[in-house]
């Protein structure tokens, strides 16, 4: 019968089960490894071929029937094909057979299937919302053809307790991998922005004790001091909010709001004792070890700017502010209280000069240490650990592989330290590690 078709004929036709051959193979290889992400935003966006595209992949496994079958279909043509263009060519020796074969595989091979995957893996975006266009009506067509084949495929993968594949399957993507993701979009996301999605992600594990003001460092009022020296300490404040102690930081009465004295001053009312119990706010406390998004959360809540960090005892432990926590996520700002950026001092020979009570998380954001965060905070509470009493002043040792020289101590904790940049282990050890 097809003795009847000239060869030209078919050699188009040869050309023609190639080409859908290839478009099977590129359809299948740029529809799975398509971005479900980059899918779901053009979908949002109104794009047609998006929309059809996002439609077959939730039901992958009746686009991958289809594709299969296609193409098993089309290179079973192919192979006929090409062993009858053999016979016409070369005739119909016992040789022609491996000629056919040989020839049919190395065709089927680079024209559908390595070729067009290749260009389906590098141009998926732009192949698949296009390829989906065709595939949609096609397999509208065939599905009652394809129905035998769907209902074996999906019983065989529910014996097994295999769930169907869909569009949402393998890309739900946990905090690392999302960590990983902001990493990897450097080009695509400004330096600032990819800070601020990166302090995100620490803010998951950071409590209200990392970033406190500790309890020594808290600037507060005493009603029981001498009035001339509370009003002092009111005209003096680098802060918009003072805690309010009577007899000290273990009887905490209230919070003063700054503004809230200068508008009585202005109404010439008298500052005393009562003027201040008369405007300032009932204390608001935060139970340590409160996890920063959460207090975040309850900041907002409860329409509060500062809170004060209690122990299991209510012994008060430091103060953590609103803006404590969002300079974890933005940076610091720039208007600084006075000493507050003065913690810790950059040296020209790469050392560091800080503070005793310097955060051990700021020392290794801004630093560059690698000292460890799941004991102490400070460097004075790490050092403090490390030693176990109270050290000297000329003290020298070594933390994380950073050489640390305590330089001054006072009132039993260490007031400032040098700290070198990590030593480097001598080469001859690295060779023998």
């Amino acid at each position: 019968m097809t003795d009847n078709i000239s060869l030209e004929w078919l050699f188009a036709a040869l050309v023609t089960l190639l080409a859908c051959s290839g478009f099977f193979s590129m359809s299948e290889t740029c529809m799975m490894s398509l971005n479900r992400y980059r899918l779901r935003h053009l979908v949002r966006e109104g794009n047609t071929g998006a929309k059809l595209a996002a439609k077959l992949l939730e039901r992958t496994d009746e686009l991958l029937s289809f594709i299969l079958a296609g193409n098993t279909v089309i290179n079973a043509a192919t192979t006929i094909l090409v062993a009858e263009i053999c016979r016409r060519l070369f005739g119909d020796g016992d040789y022609v057979l491996a000629i056919a074969t040989a020839a049919a595989s190395f065709t089927i091979l680079i024209f559908a299937e390595i070729l067009p995957k290749i260009l389906g893996a590098a141009f998926s975006e732009t192949i698949a919302l296009g390829a989906s266009f065709v595939l949609t009506p096609l397999i509208r067509a065939t599905r009652p053809a394809m129905w035998i084949v769907n209902v074996i495929v999906r019983g065989l993968l529910k014996l097994l307790r295999i769930r169907r594949v869909g569009a949402e399957a393998g890309q739900s993507l946990s905090m690392e991998e999302l960590r990983t993701l902001v990493l990897e979009g450097g080009k695509f996301i400004p330096k600032k922005h990819r800070s601020i999605f990166l302090n995100l992600f620490e803010l998951e594990d950071m409590t209200v004790d990392d970033t406190m003001t500790p309890r020594g460092q808290i600037e507060h009022i005493d009603l029981e001091d001498d009035l001339h020296e509370v009003r002092n300490a009111l005209a003096t404040s680098h802060h918009t909010r003072l805690v309010v102690s009577e007899g000290g930081l273990d009887n905490v009465v209230g919070v003063l709001h700054v503004r809230k004295v200068l508008n009585a001053t202005r109404r010439d009312e008298q500052i005393d004792v009562e003027g201040i119990r008369s405007i300032m706010r009932e204390p608001y406390f935060v139970p340590e070890g409160t996890a920063l998004l959460t207090q975040l959360t309850n900041f907002q809540e409860n329409q509060r700017h500062m809170g004060l960090v209690v122990d299991e005892y209510g012994d008060i432990l430091g103060l953590v502010t609103m803006k404590d926590i969002l300079e974890e996520i933005v940076g610091e700002f720039t208007s600084q209280a006075i000493g507050s950026a003065a913690r810790f001092h950059l040296e020209a020979d790469g050392s560091v000069i800080a503070d005793g009570t310097c955060s051990l998380r700021v020392l290794n954001r801004k630093a560059g240490f690698n000292f460890p965060l799941d004991g102490p905070k400070t460097i004075n509470g790490l050092l403090l650990e490390e030693l176990e009493a109270i050290p000297e002043a000329g003290t020298s040792l070594l933390i994380a592989e950073h050489p640390v020289e305590i330089l001054q101590v006072q009132d039993r904790m260490v007031k400032v330290v040098k700290i070198m940049p990590r030593r480097e282990a001598p080469k001859a050890e690295k060779e023998a590690a």
